[in-house]
């Protein structure tokens, strides 16, 4: 039986007329939260952007969930593959109306936004990362990591030294992935717990602006 194509709920910034030539941000919410969740920073962030929230497609607890928890007995790199590749069969569909593709994916969206973007290597002008992580690939053919170079993709990753929920095995794996795969902004935040502060989102206005907009300004 042939897989029917997925068609997320997503919010988006911006009526359908109006995004067409624009850079496109999309988001990627945390485990049992929903599309409207992130979409609260787009006041925050360039206005030069459509923003797309989307939502993941497995209802759990309140929210939903892009795939099951790492420290759950069904998880698997292939449940990950699975729910990524629906993304990127999305993203087909509406990224050719835009200037380029970046992507803010916070907690587990952190791992959606990385895992499509070792996907699709050259599809992305920049990724923003928030109080999430890398999950390991496990050899799986779906990720082109020997396409990532240190020193190239733009890749913001804020996070607080004291997450309690991000656990110390996924940070250093995440870290020295991210070192080895992208050009690394990191910043720390005290006091933010598992979240996103003030202080961050201007930090990510400053990045996405410097990484996308004025470098597609140079590039034109």
């Amino acid at each position: 039986m042939t897989k029917s194509a997925w068609n997320p709920v997503v919010l988006w910034s911006k009526p359908e007329a109006e995004r067409a030539g624009t850079p496109l941000l999309v988001l990627f919410h945390g485990y049992l939260a929903n599309e409207e969740d992130l979409m609260g920073l787009a006041d925050y962030l360039p206005s030069d952007f459509t923003i797309a929230s989307v939502r993941a497609p497995q209802p759990s607890g309140p929210g939903y969930t892009w795939f099951p928890l790492m420290s759950d007995a069904d998880y698997s790199v292939d449940a990950v593959v699975d729910s990524v590749g629906d993304v990127a069969a999305w993203l087909d569909t509406v990224r050719d109306n835009h200037t380029s593709v970046s992507l803010l994916g916070f907690s587990m969206g952190m791992a959606v936004a990385t895992t499509l973007m070792r996907h699709r290597p050259q599809d992305f002008a920049a990724v923003v990362g928030l109080s999430g992580f890398v999950v390991p690939s496990q050899d799986n053919p779906f990720f082109h990591d020997d396409e990532l170079q240190p020193g190239g993709l733009q890749f913001f990753w804020g996070r607080d030294q004291a997450d309690p929920v991000i656990d110390a095995p996924r940070i250093e794996y995440t870290h020295a992935w991210l070192n080895a795969h992208t050009a690394l902004t990191k910043i720390l935040y005290s006091n933010m717990g598992h979240g996103i502060n003030m202080q961050e989102l201007g930090h990510v206005k400053e990045f996405l602006v410097h990484t996308v907009l004025r470098a597609g300004t140079r590039a034109n």
